[in-house]
């Protein structure tokens, strides 16, 4: 049986944090540098902030902004639930970078990454949504002083309710080592991959076809991967696989096709990744429903393959907001 965390099991205090740090005594003035969250354009970082409050404990700042080109609205007053897990990506480069003295230029292979979002906090309010989180990191791995892995948790608070929490984790790898592991695919120039038909934008909740990630195969419930590298938000600098988000997006994308509800919200996702997704060659989706809860939620499983092998899996939860009747119209 698949059960789903509870936003508060993962909170160290029953509080929110406190602390002296200038990002939360004189307000959101800044985002925290672009090349600290691996992000090439300033209007896709989401932290403004960060303070440590013990050896591997952190207050991290982040701003949800009312509007965006690609994580937009859900049913006209949500806040797409997979902000979280872009905002917690970006907190653990941000750590590994400013926290724990990884270089610039080492390379970060995420193998998991989950969260769990209250969907009745997330109705978007009169101005952007100003956040706390509380970041612990249970599992930290050195080679002598070098950080080679980081487990972490996140808390996600906004005026003082926990709205999500999450967590992820990766290992990173020095340049040189890098080079030697992925020589082949660093001298291959990637290309869209676009299969000639996207699904119906609105059978997985986009509005463009530019943003479906979703190619149909003839069967209800398994599609092969599209993408452009053009992409500004999936694709926000160049590199030499396909981003773990752009198969996060697909799990969601997935997940939602099989929802017979329009606007729901992807809920909880908890994702493991296996292998690079490689340029060059079909990524297989399949899904599978697990189960329906009391609330009229929806567990959907989705398996990537390539080549016959395990590149991710995901189990999603899906659920329709509580909100007004008039805003389905």
């Amino acid at each position: 049986m698949i059960t789903t965390l509870e936003p508060t099991d993962r909170a160290t205090t029953s509080t929110p944090v406190r602390c002296e740090c200038p990002s939360h005594l004189d307000g959101l003035t800044t985002t925290v540098p672009r090349q600290l969250v691996h992000r090439a354009a300033v209007a896709e970082v989401f932290l403004t902030g960060w303070c440590r409050l013990a050896e591997d404990r952190f207050h991290v700042r982040a701003q949800w902004p009312r509007g965006h080109s690609f994580f937009t609205p859900i049913a006209g007053s949500h806040y797409d639930p997979m902000l979280v897990a872009e905002t917690v990506r970006q907190v653990g480069a941000l750590l590994a970078h400013a926290a724990y003295d990884v270089p610039q230029g080492y390379q970060f292979l995420m193998w998991g990454l989950d969260y769990t979002a209250v969907a009745d906090h997330l109705v978007i309010g009169g101005a952007p949504a100003s956040l706390d989180l509380e970041v612990t990191c249970p599992d930290v791995r050195r080679r002598g002083k070098q950080l080679t892995g980081l487990r972490y948790e996140v808390v996600v608070r906004q005026s003082g309710r926990v709205i999500a929490t999450g967590g992820a984790g990766y290992t990173c790898t020095s340049p040189a080592v890098y080079r030697r592991l992925r020589a082949e695919q660093l001298a291959q120039r990637p290309a869209p991959g676009l299969p000639a038909t996207p699904v119906v934008p609105s059978q997985v909740g986009r509005l463009s076809p530019f943003d479906v990630v979703l190619s149909p195969t003839g069967r209800p419930d398994a599609w092969q991967l599209r993408y452009d590298t053009r992409h500004p938000v999936l694709f926000d600098h160049p590199g030499d696989h396909l981003p773990g988000m752009v198969l996060l997006e697909a799990a969601r994308q997935a997940a939602v096709a099989l929802s017979p509800e329009r606007g729901v919200l992807p809920v909880t996702v908890d994702s493991s990744y296996h292998r690079y997704a490689e340029f060059g060659s079909p990524v297989l989706l399949g899904a599978e429903r697990l189960g329906q809860g009391r609330d009229g939620s929806r567990l959907v499983r989705v398996t990537g393959t390539q080549d016959g092998e395990t590149v991710f899996t995901a189990v999603v939860t899906t659920a329709r907001p509580a909100v007004p009747l008039a805003l389905w119209s």
